[in-house]
């Protein structure tokens, strides 16, 4: 098959985990005799073509107020002008035209569509492709993408996501297939009237880490300060006040090291909230190490994660995890066979989790011992390829040819 990938951004422009699972699937795809291209935005006016590991890759210059994958964070109304114009970014149809042109692809494979718009799959159906869209977040359903609000998880659409997704649904049937990258991802945009006439399927993103060493740990001197870790972006969002906050009132010795980044306000407020020196900022840390020098992980997140490849990771390296009870982190941590569940709406129940594992030896060393068979399915990358190719092969088989609404 020949395969036109379109996302946001790709390699080396890394975002978040759909970029790093979009560049495992092209260039698996790529490795089995597939030829694939990828197209994507970037800050640079036009298009231009460059090649990122024997993939060919297109940037378009993104057109409109600014280029959203840069560091500083623009105005309120800048960015309320921006949303408005990626609302449907007719602009941007040009540069997708000039590509499936060029290269004639059988299908199209739609992942993050922030910046391109809804206007893709006009674009892709007025040239009779195939359409495959692969749900990473909720940019479906809100501007932002997350659907998280003044500190708290939005339950349904505000006025305002309501006028900028408005036809969004409608416009979605002209998908020949959908793929929600977790059950819940699914189902919460086919909950608002999204692909009711797709095939659907959920396949899981594939962690393809290395097995730890097989030579065992020493074990935990009873005691030793139990070590907490977080690693991930530095965000509200992401639970990391949560965290600190339910740290803070531990009544047994611990460390927790905080590891990644995040805007410089977020990092700055978490510092000052950060009052003990048991409480480390690590920066970038690969993760191999990162494992090796904690007991628990802890993804605390306080919005509906789409999945939570950070977990897996975690469970990869025989860790257990305490995580929210939020999106697709359920479908990965079970309580308690490879970790323990809390929940943002009870914030003493992350400090009882901590404690808990503290208070069971017994039960950290299961959790542990089990949590790498536990998603043994996760870090098998040919699986994820075997499901996808399943998935475009079945788009060719049966492509429909839906017409434009123009109404729309």
């Amino acid at each position: 098959m020949k395969l036109l990938f379109l996302n946001s951004l790709y390699a080396p422009d890394i975002g978040g985990g759909a970029e790093i699972i979009l560049q495992r699937t092209v260039e698996g795809l790529q490795a089995r005799g597939h030829q694939v291209v990828v197209l994507a935005t970037g800050a640079k006016a036009g298009l231009h073509q460059d090649s990122v590991n024997q993939v060919r890759v297109y940037r378009a210059g993104l057109r409109n107020f600014y280029w959203h994958f840069t560091p500083q964070r623009p105005g309120r109304l800048k960015r309320l002008g921006w949303h408005l114009r990626d609302r449907y970014n007719r602009s941007m149809r040009r540069y997708l035209s000039q590509v499936i042109a060029l290269e004639q692809p059988d299908l199209v494979v739609c992942h993050n569509l922030t910046g391109w718009s809804v206007s893709a799959w006009d674009e892709i159906r007025q040239h009779e492709r195939p359409i495959v869209q692969v749900l990473h977040d909720l940019y479906l359903l809100c501007p932002g993408s997350t659907m998280f609000r003044k500190g708290h998880d939005c339950q349904r659409q505000c006025g305002l996501c309501v006028q900028l997704r408005k036809g969004h649904a409608e416009r979605s049937a002209q998908v020949d297939s959908v793929v929600g990258v977790s059950r819940f991802m699914l189902e919460r945009l086919q909950g608002r009237g999204y692909f009711q006439h797709a095939h659907s399927h959920v396949v899981y993103n594939a962690s393809p880490f290395a097995p730890p060493p097989t030579t065992s740990q020493a074990p935990r001197v009873a005691d030793a300060p139990l070590r907490f870790g977080y690693m991930g972006t530095l965000s509200e969002p992401k639970g990391v006040g949560w965290l600190i906050e339910q740290f803070l009132r531990l009544p047994f010795k611990a460390t927790l090291d905080i590891a990644g980044r995040g805007q410089l306000a977020d990092e700055q407020r978490f510092k000052a909230m950060a009052v003990s020196e048991r409480i480390r900022f690590v920066g970038y840390q690969k993760p191999e190490q990162f494992y090796a020098g904690i007991d628990v992980a802890v993804v605390p997140s306080m919005w509906s994660e789409p999945f939570g490849m950070v977990a897996v990771e975690a469970c990869a390296h025989a860790k257990p995890v305490i995580a929210s009870r939020m999106g697709g982190l359920v479908e990965i941590i079970q309580d308690p066979f490879n970790g323990l569940l809390c929940n943002p709406d009870d914030p003493e129940s992350l400090g009882l989790a901590m404690l808990r594992l503290h208070q069971d030896p017994a039960l950290l060393a299961r959790l542990g011992a089990q949590a790498r068979s536990s998603v043994a399915a996760l870090l098998d990358l040919d699986l994820m390829l075997d499901s996808y190719e399943r998935i475009f092969a079945q788009a060719l088989r049966e492509r429909r040819l839906i017409p434009v609404n123009p109404s729309l």
